[in-house]
């Protein structure tokens, strides 16, 4: 739980993000460029620590959470590009 950076880029990962992503301390979360669909779990905006969130060039669908805008942290980079997002950004963000 005291993992800082999970970086697991450009594999072939299959399946959704899961919900509960246990790791309070993380500050980088890096999936980007594998086949992962589904949505994006509003649970993200729990890892209070979050600076960076790269999720693009994956197959994720429906509309960015709006609990990512709670990350105060999350200044450094939020990449969601090349996915199959909908709907608007929030104001949040």
């Amino acid at each position: 739980r005291w993992l800082s950076e999970l970086h697991l880029i450009d594999n072939q990962l299959t399946g959704t993000i899961p919900s509960e992503i246990g790791l309070t301390y993380l500050q980088e979360l890096r999936l980007f460029s594998n086949q992962l669909t589904g949505t994006i779990p509003s649970e993200i905006g729990r890892l209070s620590n979050l600076q960076e969130l790269h999720l693009s060039s994956n197959h994720l669908s429906g509309t960015i959470p709006t609990e990512l805008g709670i990350l105060e942290y999350l200044e450094a980079a939020l990449d969601l590009s090349s996915n199959n997002l909908t709907g608007t950004v929030p104001m949040e963000l």
